[in-house]
C-alpha cells in the first residue's frame, strides 16, 4: 500500500528503501533471481533498440545505470526500471522525421527526451502532479499497449524476411513489405524462424527457461561457425565495449527543439507515471509491503537522468520485468542490483561476440516482444465485462496503429477523461423508500415517496456544471408524477463530496422552484466540507441552518412534527 505522505517527506531524499531491511537468508535467492532475470532481460533490452531506433549498446546501457539509480532512491522493492517497448516506440515515433535513425543526432535526442521525462517527473514531485497517474483508465491502457503491441510487431517483419523497407508507420511498412515479397531472402527468414521456434519451445516447457538467451547465444555461435554473412545474412557487427561516458545530450539547446519535443516528453511522463504507480501498487499489495509514490517519483526521474547522461533512451517501471523478477524470486532490489553487476560484466568483455548477431534474431525477439503485448485476453474481459468500455480500448489502439504512439497516448488521456466525464455526466440517482420497514434504493419512479409528503432522492455523484441539468430535471419529474402532495424534498448527499460554482447557482433555482409549489427543501447526510460549500454558494441562505439532518431518524422526527404544526 502506498505510505501517506506527510511534511517531513516532502523535503527528504531517503535511500535503499527498495533494499533495507536486508535479509541475509534470502541473499542466494535474490542473487539467483538477479542472474536468472540478467538472461532474460539482456536478450530484451537489445531489441527494444530496434524500437527505439538506437544502437544495440544503449540496451545495455538502459539496465546499467538507470536501473541502479533507481533501486538506490526508489521504495518500491519490487519495480524494475529498464527500457520498455511503449516509451521506446513513442520515442521511435517522435523522432522519425528528426534525425536518421540510429545515428548520433538521433541519439542525442533520444538522450535529450530521457532528461526532459526526468525533469517533468522530478517536478511532478516537488508540485505534487503524481495523480496524473490516474488518467490513463485500465481500459485505455490495454488498448494502448495492444496498439504499441501490433505496431511494434508489424514493424519487424520486414527484418524477419530479410527485406528492407523505407515506409514509416504501420501500415507503410506492410504495404512495402508486401509489394517486395520478391526480396525475401531465405537464409535470412530460416534464422528467424528458428529463434523464434526456440524462444515459443522454451516458453512453452517452462516459463524460467531463458528462451531469448539460448536462442541468441546459439545463433551467436552458428553466425561464428557458419559464416552467416556469406549467405547474406546480415549481422550487427563491432559492438562498442566498455563504460557508457557521461555527457549532456550533444543537441542544439534551442526553445524550438525543447517546444517540438515537449509534446513527446509529456506523454511518456504519463506512461511513467501510469505504469511505474500501477506496478508499484500491485506489487506492495500482493507482499503486503509500503512504498512512496513520491518517492518513486524521484528514483524514476534519477533513474532517467542516469539514462540521458549516459548515452541511452527513456526508462521505466515495466510490469513484465517486475514480474519475471518476481517470478524467479526476488523480493528486494537486491535482485535488480545483482542484474546490472552481470551487465556490468557483459559490457566490460563479453560484447565481442555480439558482432555475429544476426539481425533477423533481434527482428525475432522484438516481434515476440509485440505479440505479447497484444492483450487479447484483456481485451476479451473488457468486451464481457464493459462493452462501452471495449470499444474505448479499440479506438485506443487503432489510433496508435493508423496514426501514431504519440497521438495515441494523447487520445487515451481525452478518452479517459471523457469516459470519467460521462459517468458523472448521467449518474444512477434514485429515490428512497420503504421496504418491509426500512430503508431501500429504487429507480426513479412512481410511487417515488417515502412516506405521503416526504421524497428522499439520492444523488449519487460530486454535483457539477455537466450534471446539474440531470438534477433540475430529475426533481421537477419526481414532484410532478409524485402520487401524493410533496411537502418536503429531501436531498440524501451522503455520494456528493464536491459542489462547484454552477451546482451551487442551480441548487438555489431549484430551492425557489420547490418553495413556488410550497415544497421545503431539506439535506441528508451532508459532509461538513460539502455544506461549507453549500455556505458559501448561499444554499444555506436560504433553506436555513434546520434544513440539514446527520441521520434519518432525526429527518423523520421533523417532517412528523411539521406536518402535525401544519
Amino acid at each position: 500500500m502506498a505510505k501517506p505522505n506527510t511534511e517531513e517527506e516532502k523535503f527528504a531524499i531517503p535511500i535503499l528503501q527498495g533494499v533495507l531491511p536486508f535479509n541475509r537468508a534470502t541473499l542466494p535467492a535474490e542473487v539467483l533471481a538477479g542472474l536468472t532475470f540478467a538472461c532474460l532481460a539482456i536478450p530484451e533490452v537489445m531489441g527494444y533498440t530496434k524500437i527505439a531506433g538506437t544502437p544495440v549498446v544503449t540496451g545495455l546501457y538502459t539496465i546499467l545505470i538507470p536501473m541502479a539509480l533507481f533501486a538506490l532512491f526508489g521504495s518500491s522493492r519490487h519495480l524494475v526500471v529498464g527500457a520498455d517497448s511503449a516509451t521506446a516506440a513513442i520515442t521511435a515515433s517522435a523522432l522519425a522525421g528528426m534525425a536518421v535513425s540510429g545515428s548520433s543526432e538521433y541519439l542525442a535526442l533520444a538522450s535529450l527526451l530521457a532528461l526532459m521525462a526526468a525533469v517533468l517527473l522530478i517536478a511532478a514531485r516537488i508540485i505534487g502532479l503524481g495523480f496524473l497517474a490516474d488518467f490513463l483508465s485500465r481500459t485505455v491502457l490495454v488498448g494502448f499497449l495492444t496498439g504499441v503491441g501490433i505496431q511494434v510487431a508489424t514493424g519487424e517483419i520486414p527484418g524477419l524476411m530479410g527485406i528492407n523497407t523505407e515506409g514509416h508507420g504501420t501500415i507503410a511498412k506492410l504495404k512495402e513489405t508486401i509489394l517486395h515479397m520478391d526480396q525475401t531472402s531465405w537464409p535470412t527468414l530460416a534464422v528467424s524462424l528458428a529463434v523464434l521456434a526456440v524462444v515459443v519451445g522454451c516458453r512453452r516447457v517452462s516459463p524460467k527457461l531463458p528462451g531469448p538467451l539460448f536462442a541468441i547465444l546459439g545463433v551467436i555461435i552458428c553466425s561464428w561457425a557458419f559464416q552467416f554473412t556469406a549467405s547474406g545474412i546480415a549481422v550487427l557487427g563491432a559492438v562498442p565495449s566498455g563504460l557508457p561516458a557521461l555527457s549532456i545530450p550533444d543537441v542544439d539547446w534551442s526553445w524550438n527543439l525543447f517546444k517540438q519535443l515537449l509534446p513527446t516528453a509529456l506523454s511518456i511522463f504519463v506512461v511513467i507515471l501510469a505504469q511505474s504507480a500501477a506496478t508499484s501498487r500491485a506489487y506492495a499489495a500482493r507482499y503486503e509491503e509500503n512504498f512512496s509514490e513520491n518517492t518513486d517519483l524521484v528514483g524514476l526521474g534519477l533513474a532517467n537522468l542516469g539514462a540521458a547522461f549516459t548515452g541511452t533512451f527513456v526508462v521505466n517501471g515495466s510490469p513484465t520485468k517486475t514480474e519475471m523478477v518476481a517470478s524467479a524470486g526476488g523480493r528486494s532490489q537486491v535482485a535488480q542490483l545483482t542484474t546490472v553487476l552481470i551487465v556490468l560484466v557483459v559490457i566490460l568483455f563479453l560484447t565481442g561476440p555480439l558482432a555475429y548477431l544476426p539481425n533477423a534474431a533481434l527482428s525475432a525477439v522484438v516481434f515476440l516482444i509485440g505479440v505479447k503485448l497484444i492483450d487479447l485476453k484483456g481485451l476479451t474481459a473488457i468486451y464481457k465485462q464493459a462493452r462501452s468500455e471495449f470499444w474505448i480500448a479499440v479506438a485506443t489502439a487503432a489510433v496508435v496503429v493508423f496514426v501514431g504512439v504519440e497521438q495515441g497516448i494523447i487520445f487515451a488521456m481525452v478518452l479517459s477523461l471523457i469516459d470519467h466525464t460521462r459517468r458523472g455526466y448521467r449518474p444512477k440517482n434514485s429515490v428512497i423508500v420503504k421496504n418491509d420497514g426500512g430503508w431501500h434504493s429504487k429507480p426513479i419512479s412512481a410511487p417515488n415517496q417515502f412516506e405521503p409528503g416526504l421524497v428522499i432522492y439520492r444523488f449519487s455523484h460530486s454535483l457539477y456544471y455537466a450534471n446539474t441539468q440531470r438534477l433540475s430535471d430529475e426533481v421537477t419529474a419526481i414532484t410532478r408524477a409524485s402520487e401524493a402532495e410533496v411537502q418536503w424534498f429531501c436531498i440524501e448527499a451522503s455520494a456528493i463530496d464536491d459542489v462547484d460554482f454552477t451546482a451551487g447557482y442551480t441548487l438555489r433555482n431549484v430551492q425557489k422552484l420547490l418553495r413556488a409549489k410550497n415544497i421545503k427543501l431539506v439535506f441528508l447526510l451532508v459532509e461538513p466540507h460539502v455544506r461549507s460549500e453549500l455556505n458559501r454558494y448561499g444554499v444555506t441562505a436560504l433553506v436555513g441552518d434546520d434544513a440539514y439532518f446527520d441521520a434519518g431518524s432525526d429527518l423523520l422526527s421533523a417532517f412528523h412534527r411539521s406536518s402535525v404544526t401544519a
